[in-house]
């Protein structure tokens, strides 16, 4: 191996000109890199990929109102205690099956998660029978279950084996 020796130049003094232009250059790059790396966090900021999902939205959506109707009215606190459950399942186990790895595990959590609006629409409908529920208020609840039964029904049907 041979050595090679390479010679520095002296240093030279820079003019306050040319430092002034250098960090302004230095400060214009990094200003530019510090823009596109927080364009590229906003971009790629979230690991919930769920939180994108139309069906947890709309699941979101349906468990506030269920919300809103609970605290509206005066019934039994099991009765209410077993609705804010069911409804609060649903963006659960969406959000819980959309983590998962596997395409089983997935379609599990779905299938729980479209169970679950079932079981809020039998309380609905036992209220709507008891007179606790008025048929506009079950047929507006009862649309966006069906709504959401239908997304997370075809969601299952893309999963399976």
């Amino acid at each position: 191996m041979m050595a090679v020796r390479v010679q520095v130049p002296p240093r030279v003094q820079k003019s306050e000109r040319e430092s002034e232009r250098e960090r302004r250059i230095f400060v214009l790059i990094f200003s530019s890199l510090s823009l596109s790396f927080s364009l590229l966090l906003c971009y790629t900021s979230t690991m919930f990929e769920f939180q994108q999902l139309e069906v947890y939205k709309k699941s979101k959506a349906f468990h506030a109102d269920i919300q809103t109707f609970i605290k509206s009215n005066s019934f039994h606190k099991s009765l209410c205690d077993q609705l804010f459950r069911a409804s609060l399942s649903i963006p659960l186990n969406i959000a819980e099956g959309s983590g998962r790895f596997s395409k089983p595990d997935r379609r599990n959590f779905f299938i729980i998660a479209r169970s679950s609006i079932f079981e809020t629409i039998a309380i609905l409908d036992i209220l709507k029978d008891s007179m606790q529920l008025t048929t506009d208020q079950f047929i507006h609840f009862e649309k966006n279950g069906e709504e959401l039964s239908k997304i997370l029904f075809a969601m299952i049907r893309n999963l399976e084996k």
